[in-house]
């Protein structure tokens, strides 16, 4: 045999070599990263449920990890610390309902009903959603301190914006809307109306003597909230 089949076979040879043990890394690597997602996931789930029922001064790292099941050495792994976790839990409440907001594709639908989508799905998200309220309340108690360290929050609310603004513009070109719309004061005036009720019930229910976590409470005031808003909207 050749000195040069020789040099090719080898060759050959180590590039299969190289290729398996390639193939095996990517092989063994998916596993530990579909791990660390789930890890992660499993971490940022029980943080939430924490800092929503207790607050971020109440809650305790300790009690977290117990919650996802993992050591405690883990949890400052992947977050680093209560600081960045509680954060990171900030900035995944926002993800969740932004991303859930895009999904209804505002944009083609038509004015009315693109407005009343929008009132009836915030509405049903705050009822299935409560731990988004909590996180919401404890963090204005902070004055939003740690949510303006978030460098990824403002983006997620543009979109939003500039779907109700579009929203607003067809319906006032066609007619069916007033031309002088706010959309951050329409979106807020929303999110006002459902979570007042939400984050008052018990104490409302007392007051007026009236059960408002009767299922026909909540429904009545869903289409409340969709009639205090096409009011206003109306030209």
């Amino acid at each position: 045999m050749s000195e040069a089949k020789t040099v090719k076979r080898s060759a050959k040879s180590a590039d299969t070599a190289d290729s398996k043990q390639t193939i095996s890394r990517a092989t063994s690597e998916r596993p530990r990263l579909r791990d660390a997602e789930r890890t992660s996931k499993a971490i940022l789930a029980a943080a939430t449920k924490e800092f929503a029922e207790r607050g971020y001064g109440g809650a305790r790292v300790d009690a977290i990890a117990e919650r996802a099941k993992i050591n405690k050495r883990m949890l400052y792994h992947y977050f680093g610390g209560k600081d960045a976790l509680y954060v990171a839990v900030l900035e995944g409440s926002y993800i969740a309902i932004r991303s859930a907001e895009a999904r209804l594709d505002l944009s083609h639908r038509s004015p009315a009903d693109g407005m009343r989508e929008l009132v009836v799905f915030t509405w049903q998200y705050f009822l299935d959603h409560p731990e988004f309220l909590g996180i919401l309340s404890t963090e204005n108690m902070h004055k939003a301190r740690f949510l303006k360290r978030s460098a990824r929050i403002f983006e997620l609310h543009s979109p939003l914006v500039s779907e109700i603004s579009g929203l607003l513009d067809r319906g006032a070109a066609t007619g069916v809307f007033r031309s002088d719309c706010d959309p951050v004061k329409i979106y807020m005036s929303i999110a006002a109306l459902g979570s007042f009720f939400l984050t008052n019930r018990w104490t409302l229910s007392t007051i007026f003597r009236r059960n408002l976590s009767d299922k026909s409470e909540i429904d009545a005031w869903g289409e409340h909230i969709v009639d205090v808003i096409f009011a206003y909207l109306r030209p």
